[in-house]
């Protein structure tokens, strides 16, 4: 009995002794080798692809130095997303399964983990956490930390993946900002008008002056003079980098359908008037052309050698062109309506009656004075300056080439105030023209007989008009000026 019992003893000792060997055995290789790994279930697993090296998982290289910046446009070097090189969730290979399961020996399995490139990642992984992974032999500690490891390195890359993707849509974004704005800063070039040259122009006139009787006031028609040189009809304004489309009345009626463009100032602005009806026309007869003066309280008066304007319309496309005569643009009134030898109040702050009650029906106004701002013209119309409603009394401004500032700037401030009421209108304000008599002014024995063009080979460049009154007067506003004072000094 006691032979019995020693010997199952000793069986019993020899069988505990084999486990302990087998499991220091197995802890010994646990720790020389991954491959109890595959102790673990397989849907817990972290798998790492062998194109994740040991520098990625312990040392991440910032992915922004992954990134080519060229020209303002950020491009992946190699790589179409960063996706492709973080395949963290991957299912592992079913070769490599099968090569490691057949690969016990633990050299060869140390070969292999190195040839695939994480033997030293793993290995310093597993030095981190040694106490952990001795304790908890059944794998569950390693499940723990190894799925722990696997989302804070998602966490990370998602966070890296985020920071990129920001950065690379801001600097998309201010690429494409930057190129519109570039596109958009660089409009058409405007054409100035008033830049230009008077150049030779072989091309038939656009009417004659003999033929648009309709129309043009004898005394304007130079035709009808006793004048024998006509090489003005050969010269027409060029502007400079720019080319003006050539006029043809019927494209004109065109754009100016169910439209009605006015003209309101002193002679000058009626030649304005005539010229544009001789070119409309083509200083052809029409029959078909409507008065409709009424319509805008222009009528002659009982006594008067003409009316104080004309207003025709073209019936076709419903256009209507009129002047209105109001040589200084102010507004003037009988002080004593029952004398006929009364004088009159020439209002330098206010508009013309015909403004005030037919602006509404303008959709374009050109508007000037100038040449009729003399003592002469005071006197000969009995016209008396009057500010705010009474009598000027301020010397200052009694001087003429100030009253007519006032009434320039008045003007121009009261339509100005004017368009937002009424958007569909355009207003312009001419600037004037200069004299072109030598030796004196037309009534102190200056002429103007100037036979050949003197203005051929003369180009105006100025920026600024040469009409400063003017210029300054609509500055600021949504007057535009019609600068034509050095393209018609230079005219003769």
């Amino acid at each position: 009995m006691k032979g019995c019992f020693y010997g199952l003893k000793g069986k019993h000792l020899s069988l505990v002794t084999i486990v302990l060997l087998c499991t220091t055995i197995l802890i010994w290789g646990w720790k020389k080798t991954p491959i109890l790994t595959n102790l673990v279930p397989p849907q817990t697993r972290l798998h790492l692809g062998p194109e994740i090296t040991d520098d990625f998982v312990d040392n991440t290289v910032p992915l922004e130095q992954e990134i080519d910046v060229g020209k303002g446009v950020a491009t992946f070097v190699q790589k179409d997303t960063v996706k492709e090189d973080l395949r963290l969730g991957a299912p592992p290979d079913s070769e490599q399964n099968s090569d490691k399961s057949e690969e016990i020996s633990s050299d060869i399995a140390s070969n292999q983990v190195e040839k695939n490139g994480i033997l030293t990642s793993v290995s310093k992984e597993r030095e981190k956490h040694k106490q952990v992974q001795e304790a908890e032999i059944d794998g569950k500690a390693v499940d723990v930390r190894q799925k722990e490891k696997a989302e804070e390195n998602n966490a990370d890359v998602q966070k890296q993946n985020g920071e990129i993707g920001t950065s690379l849509g801001s600097t998309y974004a201010n690429t494409s900002v930057d190129k519109l704005t570039t596109h958009t800063q660089t409009p058409a070039p405007v054409c100035n008008y008033a830049k230009g040259k008077w150049v030779v122009d072989h091309k038939k006139p656009l009417y004659s002056g003999h033929g648009c009787k309709q129309w043009l006031s004898s005394m304007w028609s130079c035709r009808k003079t006793q004048r024998t040189d006509f090489a003005y009809e050969k010269v027409s304004w060029q502007p400079k980098d720019c080319q003006m489309e050539e006029f043809e009345g019927s494209k004109f009626l065109k754009r100016m359908q169910h439209k009605t463009l006015a003209f309101v100032g002193d002679s000058l602005g009626r030649q304005q008037f005539q010229s544009l009806m001789c070119m409309i026309t083509g200083g052809k007869e029409r029959h078909d052309v409507i008065d409709v003066g009424p319509e805008y309280g222009i009528v002659q008066a009982r006594g008067d050698l003409r009316p104080g304007g004309w207003a025709y319309r073209f019936p076709s496309t419903n256009t209507t062109i009129l002047y209105y005569w109001s040589s200084t643009l102010c507004d003037l009134e009988p002080i004593d309506p029952s004398n006929p030898a009364t004088d009159y109040a020439m209002h330098l702050d206010r508009p013309p009656a015909f403004l005030r009650q037919y602006i509404h029906k303008l959709n374009v106004l050109v508007l000037n004075t100038g040449h009729h701002w003399n003592r002469g013209k005071l006197k000969a119309n009995r016209w008396v300056m009057h500010l705010g409603g009474v009598p000027n009394t301020d010397r200052k401004i009694a001087v003429i080439w100030k009253a007519k500032n006032v009434t320039v700037h008045s003007i121009i401030n009261w339509v100005n105030s004017q368009l937002p009421k009424y958007p569909g209108l355009k207003a312009f304000y001419r600037t004037i023209s200069p004299r072109h008599f030598v030796g004196g002014e037309w009534n102190t024995g200056g002429s103007c007989d100037n036979t050949t063009p003197m203005s051929i080979g003369k180009e105006v460049l100025q920026d600024v008009s040469s009409d400063t009154d003017a210029a300054g007067a609509a500055k600021g506003t949504g007057v535009k000026l019609l600068d034509i004072t050095a393209l018609s000094q230079t005219a003769h």
